[in-house]
């Protein structure tokens, strides 16, 4: 038998009481370093001396990182235990000891290549495209590379500048598409500038090529185009005009939209008001801008106002039925700092944004009534929307109401309306083709809003007022006729003191703004 070298006998000497050991216990046991202890263990194992678990134990560890504090990883490690005579397999403690053997092999070190170093040399070969994470992934399949694999190697590499990594883009991060993160290889040998534009270049021809996946990122690429038109025309692109291009809905048109600008940060977005959207590409000048600017401005001055007096005068005969209507309620009011502005009107404090309105929002009326001597009033808060009313609308309403300080209140399953509070959401009409889609089916839009404790209000509900009245003039009628709230009420009182004054009250406010709709359709005809 040849002559043993004391460093292995003080190895195998370790194993001495017979109990499995691990790497790190042999260390400890024979102050060797980690890495000669590392390769003797192997060694041995496949010599026969020792014999190893079959199967790899992951322990969760904690370690203290200095600075960092505490940190945590996964663990992976062997067992070894000195070779009984005669026995080619020991079991103990559950787990199976054996023999040196290509098939107990740890993958890791039967690799000839490094996960990263797989992803890095595809990545490389495939230099002049731009592919989905989860579509390296399935390329690197059989050799044992998984999503998670791509995108660690991605990141670590992207740090180093050698990978451009994209995704959709929000104000402060950035996350997946639906087939995982776009990446391509940045050229290490051209200029900085032109590798990381040309990487750029790449991932929009990835993008483009995908049109044809769906409905919403044809959307994407139409909204492009029409922008990028628009701008070589040295114009600006309204949201009608694109929604118009892309023929879907105003909900579609807003979700492509808000998709395209996460996607293409060399589009524009720009609010004239604070209220209309406009969008451009960064290629246009700056004095190109400003005149264009200047020119919506103008027209959004001048055309727009017929929306907004037919809007106002829906909220002034709204509010003129509530003011008739209602018996015994008291009305709050509110000192605003814009003088003229109805004291009826009541801003509410936002414990959170909803939508466009951040800390603030409006509502058209609020009133209390008292059923009885000990009952608690009735709170009810009033909103009005000339046109059609979405679920959208109605979701937002609601939301004001139960994010306001003083509507609404924190309770076991989160913030709601408390008790005792009633929305009336009053709108031009409602969409009949709107569902909501909740735990227990499919309702339409007056049943989901009924169900949150909102009254919705028709203009079909007010016309009805009028004809018990014998009055056969309707609410649309006056919207449009009257040239300011003033009108309205004017023309409400005179036609329910005596209905055959109606036809009368109608031609006396078209004589009356005859010049104004004369204005506002030649602003529409040049537009």
């Amino acid at each position: 038998m040849p002559k043993q070298h004391p460093v292995q006998d003080e190895i195998l000497a370790a194993f001495g009481d017979g109990k499995p050991k691990s790497h790190r216990e042999v260390v400890k046991l024979t102050g060797f370093t980690k890495s000669s202890i590392w390769r003797a263990l192997h060694d041995y194992w496949k010599a026969g001396l020792l014999l190893r678990n079959e199967q790899p134990i992951l322990e969760a560890a904690r370690f203290f990182g200095g600075r960092a504090g505490i940190k945590r990883n996964t663990r992976v490690y062997y067992l070894y235990i000195k070779k009984p005579e005669r026995e080619e397999t020991v079991q103990i403690g559950g787990q199976k000891f054996v023999g040196y053997s290509k098939k107990y092999l740890d993958r890791r070190g039967a690799r000839t290549k490094s996960k990263s170093r797989l992803v890095m040399e595809f990545l490389k070969q495939n230099r002049d495209r731009a592919m989905y994470s989860t579509e390296i992934a399935s390329a690197l399949k059989s050799r044992g590379i998984k999503p998670c694999d791509v995108m660690t190697t991605a990141r670590r590499y992207e740090r180093k500048g050698m990978v451009y990594v994209r995704g959709y883009r929000t104000h402060d991060r950035q996350t997946p598409f639906k087939q995982g993160y776009l990446l391509t290889w940045v050229d290490q040998k051209k200029l900085r500038d032109k590798a990381i534009r040309e990487a750029v270049e790449r991932t929009d021809g990835a993008l483009a090529g995908n049109a044809s996946a769906g409905p919403a990122i044809e959307r994407i690429r139409v909204f492009r185009d029409q922008v990028l038109a628009m701008t070589q025309l040295k114009d600006l692109a309204s949201f009608a005009y694109v929604q118009q291009g892309m023929s879907c809905s105003e909900r579609e048109a807003e979700y492509a939209i808000k998709r395209a600008l996460q996607l293409y940060p060399d589009i524009k977005e720009i609010k004239l008001f604070n209220n209309y959207c406009y969008f451009y590409h960064e290629s246009m000048s700056k004095a190109d801008l400003n005149a264009t600017t200047k020119l919506k401005e103008n027209y959004i001055r001048m055309t727009k106002g017929r929306d907004n007096r037919i809007g106002h005068n829906w909220e002034a005969c709204v509010e003129w039925f509530v003011d008739k209507f209602t018996t015994g309620a008291h009305f709050w009011t509110q000192r605003h700092r814009t003088a003229g502005m109805d004291s009826r009107r009541i801003t509410l404090h936002l414990l959170r944004g909803v939508g466009d309105r951040k800390r603030s929002a409006e509502v058209d009326r609020v009133w209390e009534i008292t059923p009885g001597v000990f009952a608690k009033p009735i709170v009810y808060v009033l909103e009005c929307k000339w046109g059609l009313v979405h679920k959208q609308d109605v979701d937002e309403f609601f939301d004001v109401l139960r994010w306001s300080k003083d509507f609404g209140c924190d309770t076991e399953n989160g913030r709601a309306i408390k008790q005792g509070v009633v929305g009336v959401f009053a709108g031009g009409g409602f969409d009949p083709k709107e569902k909501a889609y909740l735990k227990d089916g499919v309702v339409d839009l007056p049943t989901y809003a009924a169900r949150m404790n909102i009254q919705l209000l028709k203009a079909t509900d007010f016309n009805e007022k009028l004809r018990g009245r014998g009055c056969k003039m309707t609410i649309q009628k006056i919207c449009r006729a009257a040239g300011d709230e003033a009108d309205v009420k004017w023309a409400l009182d005179s036609t329910w003191e005596d209905s055959r004054k109606a036809d009368d009250v109608i031609n006396k406010l078209i004589e009356k703004n005859k010049d104004l709709y004369e204005f506002e359709k030649t602003l529409e005809t040049t537009k």
